[in-house]
């Protein structure tokens, strides 16, 4: 990797550190948005999130996360709630992505979207139109819908109510919620064989002759699942990466095995380096289940951590604190919440990675300054220490996480 020293296969001590970060509002503790240098005003502005993922981009990071809901932010995992005190309101992620990605170069561009009331079809041609319009950096995060709330937006179906007991427990969340996961996977497939319907070279666009498609080169899916059925093929023809990168986040066995079957990146969500070696046991034996080939189908795995930054020792912990007190409650995350400087952060980071991480999604406490924090002191420290690029080497996200690009399975086969 030019400018460092890493090398090896990803997971492995000597190989590239993969950096992301996800960006949610002013930022992921609830009081952030009341901060001096907070932007409350501009979060529903183009500008204001242009700025921020120029930002990871100007740090080299591999991509950046946009949240995405059917419903208004909550400050209860599993139900709305009525609070006036926290940012409420958010655009379509997708939509934002699309709109920045003339904006940006390099970063690798990930909205997450509602599998469970969206059409597969719908989704598989926005992700592949993000593809395009990006030149092969879209990603995609598909997302259950885990509060029942959101099914009444839509009016077709009733999804489970969890209780204040389910959500008290990763695994008990995940049983109850098994089918909305079977039925996740079946749409990441069927966008995947949508993905595909179209080989490299369907279109011809010869003027000359008049053939601008060849349409032996363009497939109905003919997708049969439990939960629906597509027909295809894709109105989209195949993007730059064959398959935009899919992203999942996962807490528990189900989620686990959800990316097993379809993802390419999976989040988790250790708090210490201990839990990071159990999880990725418990990966491992979901991808054992589920029959993947990793040596074809690589699974990239990456820690999340809440950060809050500052280059003083004890001042991230002090604001954090003073952010508790604003908010009326101290912050609680399912990620691990670090608060210390940049050095400590890539110790820490670098120990995790040990144990078998190919990288981490930093979710910034405060925007801008936790984003500024991870770009301009964190990338620098690591960069000092080898083990991050000094350049973008690739113009794709598969090409940034070290990825081949997938042939279409109809190219194979026909």
């Amino acid at each position: 990797m030019t400018g460092t020293t890493a090398t090896g296969p990803a997971g492995t001590p000597g190989a590239p550190l993969h950096l992301a970060v996800a960006l949610d509002g002013a930022g992921w503790h609830p009081a952030a948005w009341r901060e001096a240098d907070a932007r409350p005003g501009d979060l529903l502005n183009a500008p204001y999130w242009a700025g921020l993922v120029t930002e990871a981009e100007r740090g080299l990071l591999d991509f950046v996360t946009f949240e995405d809901a059917l419903g208004l932010q909550s400050a209860a995992f599993h139900r709305p709630d009525d609070r006036t005190d926290q940012v409420r309101g958010s655009m379509d992620a997708v939509l934002l992505a699309a709109h920045l990605a003339p904006l940006t170069n390099r970063v690798g561009l990930v909205p997450t979207t509602n599998v469970t009331h969206t059409e597969p079809f719908h989704l598989a041609i926005g992700i592949a139109t993000l593809d395009h319009a990006s030149r092969g950096r879209a990603g995609w995060r598909p997302q259950i819908a885990s509060r029942a709330a959101d099914a009444t937006h839509f009016g077709r179906r009733t999804t489970p109510q969890l209780t204040e007991e389910d959500v008290t427990d990763t695994e008990l969340i995940a049983k109850r919620l098994r089918d909305l996961f079977a039925e996740g996977a079946e749409v990441v497939e069927a966008a995947r064989l949508l993905w595909d319907s179209w080989e490299d070279d369907a279109e011809i666009r010869d003027a000359a002759t008049g053939r601008f498609l060849d349409r032996d080169k363009v497939h109905h899916i003919d997708f049969q699942g439990t939960y629906f059925s597509v027909k295809g093929p894709s109105i989209t023809p195949r993007g730059p990466q064959g398959r935009p990168v899919v992203v999942s986040l996962a807490h528990a066995s189900t989620p686990y095995e959800f990316a097993a079957l379809g993802s390419d990146v999976v989040h988790i969500t250790p708090h210490d380096r201990a839990g990071t070696v159990a999880v990725l046991a418990q990966v491992a034996e979901a991808v054992r289940r589920t029959g993947r080939d990793l040596t074809e189908r690589p699974l990239r795995i990456f820690a999340d951590l809440l950060v809050a930054l500052d280059d003083e020792p004890g001042a991230a912990a002090r604001r954090k604190a003073r952010l508790d007190e604003v908010a009326g409650a101290e912050l609680a995350s399912d990620a691990r919440i670090f608060t210390g400087t940049p050095g400590e952060l890539a110790d820490l980071l670098l120990d995790w990675r040990s144990a078998g991480l190919d990288g981490f999604r930093l979710r910034p406490a405060a925007l801008p300054y936790d984003l500024t924090a991870i770009t301009r002191s964190l990338v620098p420290e690591l960069q000092r220490r080898g083990v991050f690029r000094t350049e973008y080497e690739s113009t794709t996200l598969r090409g940034h996480l070290g990825l081949a690009r997938p042939a279409s399975r109809y190219a194979r086969t026909g």
